[in-house]
């Protein structure tokens, strides 16, 4: 393998936004002016356009690519390496911030934006990752619907549609017609906390 340099699903500073005019269809939400059958996913959202220059430049750690993050929740790639997922009969391994005091059973029920991971770089992630230096926790999921989407809400303007707010809109809310997305959603469900110990934790160089 490769020596990592910057998980798959990070911005590198060469990959731009591609300047797409938004518009107003009526009775349809959101679409852009010159719209290719890409431009939309499966469901009929919207999704903002990134070029895709991955690994020239700089990585940009702050920032998620949206296609690849796509991509990898949709075919649960590990977000580090872009390789298959862990999985076993316990479930799909996601490697998650610790916000157990946020509720009961957490993270049961929670969508989440954060693709699964292999075991081979869950110590990678762990080093690496100031988030989650600051407390991880390993979880099987054995169910993980695609739930939804990430995104900018636009609202009807006076010349055209304008921006409103970010959020996390379920595919089933009319109103995601009206999303230019950024990331899908999973909903996590029949979660399992992994202790550290049990993981085999290569390290990856």
């Amino acid at each position: 393998m490769n020596r990592i340099v910057a998980p798959y699903i990070t911005m590198w500073s060469a990959e731009q936004d591609v300047p797409c005019r938004v518009i107003e269809r009526p009775g349809r939400g959101i679409g852009y002016v010159n719209e290719i059958l890409t431009d939309r996913d499966a469901r009929g959202v919207l999704w903002r356009q990134t070029t895709g220059r991955q690994g020239l430049g700089r990585p940009e750690f702050g920032k998620v690519h949206p296609l690849r993050q796509r991509q990898a929740m949709d075919r649960l790639l590990c977000q580090v390496c872009g390789g298959p997922a862990d999985e076993t009969q316990e479930g799909v391994l996601f490697l998650l911030r610790d916000f157990r005091d946020d509720w009961p059973r957490w993270p049961e029920g929670m969508g989440s934006t954060e693709p699964p991971v292999c075991l081979r770089c869950v110590a990678l992630s762990l080093r690496l990752c100031p988030a989650l230096r600051r407390g991880a926790v390993a979880i099987r999921v054995r169910e993980f619907p695609i739930a939804g989407v990430r995104g900018t809400l636009y609202r009807h303007g006076l010349l055209s549609p304008v921006t409103d707010r970010a959020v996390n809109m379920p595919y089933d809310d009319p109103a995601v017609r009206w999303v230019l997305a950024s990331a899908l959603i999973r909903e996590l469900r029949n979660c399992a906390i992994v202790p550290f110990e049990e993981i085999a934790l290569t390290p990856v160089g």
